[in-house]
């Protein structure tokens, strides 16, 4: 593995204490991980199932309303055709939903912290509206995921509100919030935590779980997401780690709180295509 990158867990730490929306386990969310989860291929229809109840116990709804970014966020999760290969029709109204998105998240901490860094690498433009328009291009600009198609997919909808792939295979959803609202419609069924070598099981207050769901009719063996972030902070870390490398596949190992991980993220030309923490291991262990 990577050497841990010292001044992007400097950054990243700042971003976490600075993540003033964070919602804190067992006073905001009460998650419930159960039982540790079967093997599993992608593609898989049916796995056996070792959570009889669902992954979040309680989530503090009022909170989530209550927060811009949460709340704006939120209305973002209804956009997409989660199906590969179907064209997707972006209406006005919601590229009002991703600027109102957006500026709310660039008048967080978190983001200004990210927007310094990346002007100081020079990677950014100093001024707001030309930095919100970087985002813009690399979240929200739509794209083919396969050559030949339509386009049909975007770095946002990848990895916060997850895709299909003829209906076979999940893509993305590394999001806890798409998982929490989609879980409570009965939509995701939380089959077991994936265990790392050597570690008994996740704390109910681990805020960097691996999980295996089945989702729309597909089982996804392994998806690792972080749990009770803000939407800026996952947005800030993804986006500071896409644009600081050219390369197809960029891994950091970083240690973030009491989390030392590898961020991962893989970029799809000028847009990102996939992003995800995977949990190494804990300080606490």
């Amino acid at each position: 593995r990577k050497a841990l990158n010292r001044e992007l867990s400097k950054l990243f730490n700042e971003m976490w204490d600075a993540d003033v929306h964070r919602l804190q386990p067992g006073k905001d969310y009460t998650i419930d991980v159960q039982g540790k989860a079967g093997p599993a291929q992608q593609g898989d229809s049916a796995v056996q199932d070792n959570a009889a109840r669902q992954l979040f116990h309680n989530v503090n709804e009022e909170r989530l309303k209550s927060i811009k970014t949460f709340a704006t966020f939120i209305s973002l999760l209804d956009n997409y055709e989660t199906s590969t290969g179907v064209a997707e029709v972006v209406t006005p109204e919601e590229i009002v939903e991703n600027n109102c998105f957006l500026d709310a998240i660039l008048a967080t901490e978190v983001m200004r912290l990210a927007h310094d860094y990346l002007l100081k690498k020079n990677l950014a433009k100093p001024s707001l509206a030309d930095f919100k328009h970087q985002l813009y291009d690399i979240w929200f600009q739509l794209y083919a995921r396969k050559e030949g198609d339509r386009p049909d997919s975007c770095g946002f909808e990848h990895v916060f509100v997850g895709e299909t792939r003829h209906g076979k295979e999940i893509l993305g959803l590394h999001n806890w919030v798409q998982f929490y609202l989609q879980e409570k419609r009965n939509q995701i069924d939380y089959k077991g935590y994936v265990a790392r070598k050597n570690k008994t099981r996740p704390d109910k207050d681990d805020q960097v779980l691996s999980i295996q769901f089945s989702w729309k009719g597909s089982v996804k063996p392994i998806g690792s997401t972080f749990i009770g972030v803000s939407p800026e902070f996952e947005f800030a870390l993804y986006t500071v780690i896409f644009l600081l490398s050219e390369e197809r596949v960029t891994r950091e190992t970083v240690k973030i709180n009491e989390y030392e991980l590898q961020m991962v993220v893989w970029r799809h030309g000028q847009h990102i295509g996939t992003a995800y923490p995977v949990l190494l291991r804990t300080t606490s262990e």
